[in-house]
């Protein structure tokens, strides 16, 4: 309501952003959609943790109060996600996603070494915070990334990878847990498909401050 439409922008500002057939981190833009779409899917492994398991986590601590907790987390993320939406129109979808997925991974760390009510609902409403911003960041990682013309398939691929992440994090939690009597385990390898999110994320950012491209960052595949 306040900007143009998408669509209304001048040549010049389309001519300047990624173009078909460009490099992307100066890989095939294919295989670094591929590789964002693993990002996507193991951040979103942990992410379904806690959505999903936050009250039976809380019943088997002898807490009352999980469907509480977790409406606590889904407004925090509600509010939290203006947030991300300013930081992401500053710094760009990857960096955002970086942030988001760190701010996960510390709430995880929390919900394993937190046993009391006051302290779980400190950490679910810092959990909602951090995961809140990451899926919308990775579309917005898409469009920085790749000309506009493909988002319409780009866009949901990423998306069917996150997707995939949530699903089956939520049915691998029910595994641990099935299997030893306790959501230690299934929040323990949540944190790890979390710090290889970052490892990735943080490779991606790598490549794409040290080509120092344009603000879309892409080159010709036929430049050297």
């Amino acid at each position: 309501m306040l900007r143009a439409p998408p669509g209304v922008e001048s040549a010049a500002v389309a001519a300047a952003g990624p173009q078909i057939g460009a490099r992307v981190l100066g890989m095939h833009p294919n295989l670094a959609m591929v590789l964002l779409g693993i990002a996507s899917f193991l951040c979103c492994v942990p992410m379904a943790l806690p959505q999903g398991h936050l009250v039976a986590f809380c019943s088997d601590l002898g807490l009352t109060r999980g469907a509480s907790m977790l409406s606590v987390m889904l407004a925090a993320a509600f509010i939290a996600r203006q947030f991300w939406g300013m930081l992401s129109d500053r710094v760009g979808g990857l960096y955002t996603v970086l942030a988001g997925s760190a701010c996960q991974a510390l709430a995880m760390v929390a919900f394993m070494s937190t046993q009391d009510e006051v302290g779980l609902f400190a950490v679910t409403a810092a959990y909602g915070f951090g995961f809140s911003g990451i899926i919308p960041a990775y579309v917005l990682a898409v469009r920085q990334l790749f000309p506009a013309t493909e988002a319409g398939w780009r866009v949901p691929c990423v998306l069917f990878f996150g997707m995939g992440g949530m699903a089956f994090g939520g049915w691998f939690a029910g595994v641990l847990y099935d299997r030893f009597a306790s959501y230690m385990p299934a929040f323990g390898a949540g944190l790890i498909f979390n710090v290889i999110n970052l490892l990735l994320v943080g490779f991606l950012l790598l490549r794409w401050r040290r080509r120092r491209w344009t603000a879309f960052g892409t080159e010709p595949l036929t430049a050297s």
